[in-house]
């Protein structure tokens, strides 16, 4: 792994700018996007360039199942807000949350398989979850409907106004489906993703730890401030980003 330590999130931004803009300087065609706060930087930094994505296509890792695009909290509405809007895709997939599991996981795996992703950008959960594959999913697993663990609904609580609005399901690409990815650029910060941060790099590889399986990707790319970076213990492997 490449590991970029940065000051800030806006530093991160355009840590994550220069890696999207190298990929499709290079030839990136298809691009995997993330939502929460993370990647906004990432994706201001990107909506205030000159780089096209027009004749590009975007693949988003999940859903909430039960939520329209239209929805504000849904991922679609997320990701038209934060870039498609501004920076428009030749196609751009994300989930249909009100889509039948069976028929929507198949569905958007044979998208995935149809536009192989170039670049796939990442979240780390405090859990070690990427997209929304919790502690204990296969490595080999596929896009499915994912059941959220308590700690994942708490840490999205605070985008709905009761508790009891944040969907309980969702629809996320697999283990696997994200290992198919050519280059892979995960985003952490704050000391509060330090312990999944340490373990994903330096830990064992281990369904307990989703993440760690990026140690058995070729070409991944971390960027991380001083808090997520803290507890790694190796830091002569760290690149101060300036």
């Amino acid at each position: 792994m490449k590991i970029l330590q940065v000051s800030d999130q806006k530093m991160g931004g355009q840590a994550g700018y220069n890696v999207f803009a190298e990929a499709l300087a290079n030839g990136a065609t298809v691009f995997g996007l993330a939502t929460g706060s993370t990647p906004i930087s990432i994706y201001d930094a990107i909506t205030a360039s000159d780089l096209d994505f027009s004749n590009a296509v975007s693949i988003n890792l999940d859903e909430y199942k039960g939520l329209p695009g239209t929805h504000e909290q849904s991922y679609r509405y997320f990701m038209n807000e934060h870039l498609f809007n501004k920076k428009p895709f030749k196609e751009s997939y994300v989930p249909d949350g009100m889509a039948d599991a069976a028929t929507e996981t198949a569905r958007y795996e044979r998208i995935i398989n149809d536009n192989p992703i170039d670049l796939q950008i990442l979240g780390l959960g405090q859990n070690g979850h990427i997209g929304f594959n919790e502690p204990d999913t296969p490595f080999d697993s596929l896009t499915h409907e994912v059941t959220l663990t308590q700690s994942t609904i708490d840490a999205n609580a605070r985008f709905f106004a009761d508790e009891n609005d944040v969907p309980r399901y969702a629809y996320s690409m697999g283990i696997g489906s994200i290992m198919k990815a050519k280059q892979i650029l995960l985003v952490a910060y704050g000391e509060n993703k330090a312990d999944a941060v340490a373990a994903m790099i330096e830990g064992p590889v281990t369904e307990d730890m989703p993440a760690s399986v990026l140690q058995r990707h070729p070409n991944v790319t971390v960027i991380v401030d001083a808090a997520a970076a803290a507890k790694l213990t190796n830091r002569e492997e760290i690149v101060p980003f300036v």
